[in-house]
């Protein structure tokens, strides 16, 4: 306890807080701006254009890949990948004569996947050809609501985990660290971690009330020139200036209205849950949880207590530069911290600009706690025209960079691509990855051709390639095997368990492995 009460908001916590309440306000408020627009309505118009003019670019440069997408949501689909890989390693000679790179060279992996999400089914087969030599057939899976079953090419049966016997299956394996309460809920793998319905309750209980929130007297427009890689553009002005103690009100009302708001409480629970699926029933998995909650409600209260002994003697000020109802420039400034001697400051600063055809951008977070701080860059120029793309980005910490550089063409549905990603540090040097292809869309079917390099740029040759061919199809429906065809392993006790791997999985699956080497004339692979 005594902990507890001497703990202070980090600046981490500080910059989450503030920088999640700004893409709050900005992401969630269009449904509240009406005609006769204010300049505080009209900054976040110019918020919500700006992210759906990207939205719409990238929707219609890849809208075919956009509607396979949606296709495998609303119908049962399959699809094949298949894939080879060469090494130019130097490697030395393995033991029992094998050549790494040779092995590497002439194996092949074959899977095929098949779901249908509103019927919640997916099933998946894998074979394999290893070193051209050794051939590995019928690797199944099958997997709905409800269980998850194996199936082996040395087995007739399926081997079956039902979600709700998960617990039962621990505790004969490890009685004194589980329950037998434990369960996985296999259906939250076809469902999102919030639905629709939970998003828009979120965007009416927060969006509308972070906005109603700032004044609008905090707003002044006013029009000013500037320049925009390279262009000359004619702006609206729009700045927000928010006092110390506005910005505090803010913070401190978001946060008792969280702390009273027990549905996004449960919200916040359900999500963390999602992502385990289901095993928050496990007792160290649910240990930690309970204490996850206790620290979101421990934390409020604390973030609270610490709103009062915040000092931001700037206030918060954001300006952007609006040209055509976009965002072409914008400054984002912020100083807080626990005391006048150790402030933390954020900086959101860059400049970019839209149109059809060409999106260019150059934008940076800096962040400055007099001890130590850190940016972030990114920088991109994205162009598609006549179905020619050239895009080039770049994403840098301190010294250190990721860099993309590709080019498309589209034709006749045909894509066609060439694509470079790099990273740069100055401590391990630099390493790049080639990504190259083709791929074409139609709504009932799909096929891709990929290859994929890793390079060292002082080395002439590539390091290491991966290839993959993927076609894709929908199909009437997805088969999971029946009941007859399973056996039930979460219903057994430790002696049948033993019973059955000894007898049934144990002698069968080396019986294979003895089948399937000596077919290659060498048993001490």
């Amino acid at each position: 306890m005594e902990e507890t009460k001497k703990r202070k908001l980090s600046p981490k916590t500080l910059i989450g807080i503030t920088i999640g309440a700004v893409i709050l306000i900005g992401g969630t408020v269009a449904a509240y701006i009406f005609a006769n627009l204010s300049d505080k309505q009209k900054y976040f118009l110019a918020e919500k254009e700006s992210i759906e003019f990207m939205n719409e670019q990238i929707e219609q440069r890849y809208e075919s890949e956009f509607d396979w997408l949606e296709t495998t949501r609303e119908k049962p689909t399959e699809t094949n990948y298949e894939l080879s890989a060469e090494s130019d390693i130097p490697i030395i000679q393995g033991g029992m004569g094998v050549n790494p790179a040779q092995l590497i060279n002439n194996s092949t992996i074959s899977y095929t996947h098949a779901a249908d999400m509103k019927n919640k089914k997916i099933s998946g087969n894998l074979s394999a050809n290893i070193g051209g030599e050794i051939k590995v057939d019928n690797i199944t899976f099958h997997l709905n609501s409800t269980q998850f079953m194996v199936g082996l090419p040395f087995l007739e049966q399926f081997i079956s985990l039902k979600g709700k016997n998960v617990g039962n299956l621990l505790q004969e394996i490890e009685p004194a660290t589980f329950t037998g309460e434990e369960k996985i809920d296999f259906n939250m793998l076809f469902e999102e971690a919030l639905s629709e319905d939970d998003k828009e309750y979120i965007q009416e209980e927060y969006g509308k009330f972070i906005y109603d929130q700032l004044p609008d007297e905090a707003f002044k427009t006013e029009n000013e020139t500037i320049k925009v890689h390279d262009k000359s553009l004619e702006t609206d002005k729009i700045t927000m200036q928010l006092s110390e103690e506005k910005v505090k009100e803010i913070l401190s009302k978001t946060i008792d209205k969280l702390r009273k708001d027990d549905k996004m409480k449960e919200l916040f629970r359900q999500f963390l849950e999602e992502q385990l699926m289901g095993l928050a029933a496990m007792p160290e998995i649910k240990k930690e949880m309970d204490q996850t909650m206790e620290d979101y409600d421990t934390s409020l209260e604390k973030a609270k207590e610490d709103i009062d002994g915040f000092q931001i003697p700037e206030g918060l000020t954001s300006t952007i530069w609006v040209h055509d109802n976009l965002i072409a420039q914008r400054d984002f400034n912020i100083q807080l911290g626990q005391n006048k001697e150790r402030l933390t400051t954020i900086e959101f600063k860059g400049t970019q600009l839209l149109q059809e055809e060409r999106q260019q951008f150059n934008l940076a977070l800096n962040v400055d706690d007099t001890i130590e701080g850190g940016k972030v860059s990114l920088s991109g120029d994205l162009s598609w025209k006549d179905k020619k793309a050239e895009d080039s980005l770049k994403l840098a910490f301190d010294e250190q960079a990721f860099t993309y550089d590709g080019k498309e063409t589209l034709k006749d549905g045909k894509r066609d691509f060439e694509r470079t990603i790099s990273f740069q540090d100055p401590y391990t040097g630099d390493t790049q990855f080639i990504w190259n292809g083709t791929s074409n869309y139609k709504k009932d079917q799909m096929n891709e051709e990929h290859s994929f390099a890793f390079t060292d740029p002082n080395v002439d040759q590539n390091l290491f390639s991966l290839h993959a061919n993927v076609e894709g199809k929908t199909v009437d429906s997805v088969e999971i095997p029946s009941k007859d065809k399973t056996t039930e392993i979460g219903t057994m006790n430790e002696q049948e368990l033993m019973e059955y791997f000894k007898t049934e999985v144990k002698p069968k699956f080396q019986g294979w492995m003895v089948e399937m080497l000596s077919a290659t004339g060498n048993m001490e692979f």
